[in-house]
């Protein structure tokens, strides 16, 4: 076979094994490790797969997660570009109504990320600048994302993540905050305030915004456009939430912990979660 040849993927057979992890803390091998031609391609056409088998079983798409924004861990996890997933409404919680606790049952190694969270009003489009995207935003919050991972030691090439969920477990939102309330107060603070992650109340890491793509609303931006270019995935459409990337690097969480966050130079509050 020629160098400029690629070998077919069977892509609903890999979608299919990926689903069955679903929701059972089993892991596999990374697809990747078997089948070396697979690709962030292919991985993006598995995402549209499992979106599909997720709506047989009844969930919703309400939004995406996007993925590997903080440059700060790319060494980590061998991982140098974002990508991105689909959250679903079983999967995003409002913190408030979950009394702050949440069971980590049917998780892969989870691990904890801060973010920023946005909801969407109105369709962003590929060009728009930061100012115009902002205008596009209905609330801001900050939450917890719940990452997995279905290969086991978190080892993986990019497509993998793709392919497995984007790495989306869970997203556990706090408060919400109106864009246009105050529009000049988070376009100056979005990309420039820092974040204290805490397991019982000792501190596993510090964060920077701007660490997220130079700034959430960025990394919204980025998002836009690499789906102004996707042939197969749908664009962001109003009523769409986003979670734009861990603030922080993503730290291991256990069953009996309790996770606060505490927000320097932006109008948030932090937020806690207990884990069951």
């Amino acid at each position: 076979m020629s160098g400029s040849m690629k070998a077919q993927i069977d892509i609903q057979t890999v979608a299919d094994e990926v689903f069955a992890t679903l929701d059972s803390g089993r892991q596999i091998e990374p697809i990747s490790s078997r089948i070396s031609s697979f690709d962030l391609a292919d991985a993006y056409r598995i995402t549209a797969a499992i979106r599909h088998l997720r709506e047989r079983r009844g969930e919703v798409p309400v939004g995406r997660k996007i993925g590997f924004t903080n440059r700060t861990i790319w060494a980590e996890y061998n991982v140098y570009a974002p990508m991105w997933g689909y959250v679903y409404n079983r999967t995003v919680h409002d913190l408030a109504r979950i009394d702050r606790t949440f069971s980590l049952s049917g998780l892969a190694a989870p691990r904890i990320e801060p973010e920023i969270v946005f909801k969407l009003a109105s369709a962003p489009v590929p060009g728009m600048d930061e100012r115009a995207l902002q205008e596009s935003i209905e609330w801001v919050a900050h939450g917890f994302e719940i990452v997995q991972s279905i290969f086991p030691g978190w080892k993986f090439s990019a497509a993998d993540t793709v392919a497995a969920f984007g790495l989306h477990g869970a997203l556990l939102v706090g408060p919400c905050h109106s864009m246009a309330a105050n529009a000049e107060h988070w376009g100056g603070t979005l990309s420039n305030f820092e974040i204290d992650l805490k397991r019982d109340g000792v501190t596993g890491d510090h964060g920077r915004a701007v660490n997220v793509l130079g700034g959430p609303l960025s990394a919204l931006r980025h998002l836009v456009e690499i789906l102004g270019q996707d042939e197969i995935n749908p664009p962001l459409a109003a009523g769409e939430i986003v979670t734009t990337g861990t603030l922080t690097r993503a730290l291991p969480v256990s069953a009996g912990e309790t996770w606060t966050t505490e927000l320097i130079g932006v109008a948030l509050d932090g937020i806690s979660v207990c884990f069951t």
